[in-house]
């Protein structure tokens, strides 16, 4: 794509901006056309663009992108988000890759989750293109995948060339009944274990020849349920472990199985940490004859209210007139590896459709979010 055939009246109407990015298709790991065409936008913004690929197969290659304006001495903003989407899924009403302008709504896959925050983003920098300071975009294309070779990339190329944000606002759709409802000022971090209690196979009528698993892998996993991590905290709900898979598959009904395995989930607040969990039940665990695996997806994050989220708040009730809750609800966001390094807090579209059928935005909600979004620069330059 051309970087020059976007016009500046393109550029500071978020409609077509999310158009344009939602006519790539872009499902996880996304690379390529989708990339373009936000560079495309940025650099007659004046943006200095960084894109580069990480990672192999099987999470990679992903693309990643850094995009940096910098004008007189002042902060360093940050904006952050995902340009990959979900796999679209069948019986849409329309193309999901084809952005179809119906009445008062924008549909197309990406266009709440968050290719339309993006838009948005590019639309109010187009609007306030001399505030002091710095101004970041750090975009993936794989938060809705194995999330490996993005966001945490993105952070060591960061590193590695003495980049430093002193805030940062993730565009995740975080509003519920109407736009500015609620920010999240944290998020509950997540870890998956797979447990396995190792038999010896055998005749279901000659048991003492055998030995089933299946009764210790209950026993285990009836420990795990009777787990309380913790009561919730001022701001964050109780920690809970879920068991989520329990797997045999013995189609035999004479045969006492030589392996049984189970899955569990745990998404636990700013009391705990992914280790110590982790530590916790993989002792219940090996008491109980197994062994255990643990993916840890991401720590819990929570930056405290204060004069960021004040500010946050007030450019929406500026626009909206809407007082937004801060919440810690839902699940995670690559904020939880941007919180290293600088207040986070993430706001954006209405997620109703989000990951859905037929995801669709509206039109009066992206204009209102740019003029959020602009609000916001301005008062960060502002300091």
């Amino acid at each position: 794509m051309s970087l020059s055939n976007i016009s500046r009246d393109t550029l500071a109407d978020p409609v077509a901006l999310a158009s344009r990015l939602i006519a790539c298709p872009s499902v996880t790991p996304a690379t390529g056309a989708v990339f373009d065409a936000l560079e495309a936008m940025l650099v007659p913004l004046g943006f200095a663009v960084d894109r580069f690929l990480a990672g192999g197969a099987p999470d990679g290659p992903v693309e990643n992108l850094i995009a940096t304006r910098s004008n007189r001495p002042g902060p360093h903003f940050a904006f952050a988000g995902h340009l990959d989407v979900v796999p679209p899924g069948e019986g849409w009403g329309s193309d999901p890759f084809t952005p179809d302008l119906r009445g008062d709504l924008l549909y197309g896959r990406g266009a709440v989750d968050m290719k339309g925050s993006i838009a948005c983003f590019v639309a109010a920098l187009s609007q306030t293109p001399d505030c002091p300071g710095t101004i970041s975009l750090l975009i993936t294309g794989d938060e809705e995948g194995a999330a490996v070779h993005g966001t945490v990339a993105i952070i060591e190329r960061m590193r590695e060339t003495g980049l430093s944000p002193d805030l940062c606002l993730v565009g995740e759709p975080t509003s519920v009944h109407r736009l500015g409802d609620m920010v999240k000022i944290g998020r509950r971090g997540s870890v998956n274990m797979w447990i396995s209690v190792a038999g010896t196979q055998g005749h279901v009528a000659y048991p003492y020849l055998a030995d089933n698993p299946i009764p210790r892998l209950l026993r285990i996993l009836s420990a795990i349920d009777a787990i309380r991590l913790d009561e919730g905290t001022e701001w964050f709900q109780p920690s809970n472990i879920e068991i989520t898979d329990i797997a045999v598959g013995n189609e035999a009904t004479n045969v006492i199985p030589a392996e049984a395995r189970a899955r569990i989930s745990i998404r636990f607040n700013d009391r705990h940490t992914g280790e110590a969990l982790t530590q916790r039940i993989r002792t219940l665990v090996e008491a109980g004859g197994g062994t255990l695996e643990a993916k840890i997806s991401g720590e819990a994050f929570f930056t405290s209210p204060g004069a960021f989220s004040a500010l946050v708040a007030g450019a929406i009730r500026d626009v909206t007139g809407i007082e937004p809750e801060l919440s810690t609800t839902g699940g995670t966001s690559d904020a939880r590896f941007l919180s290293r390094l600088c207040p986070v807090v993430e706001f954006g579209l209405n997620n109703a459709t989000m990951h859905k059928l037929d995801e669709a935005v509206a039109v009066a909600d992206l204009h209102q979010l740019t003029k959020i979004y602009a609000a916001i620069v301005e008062r960060v330059a502002r300091g």
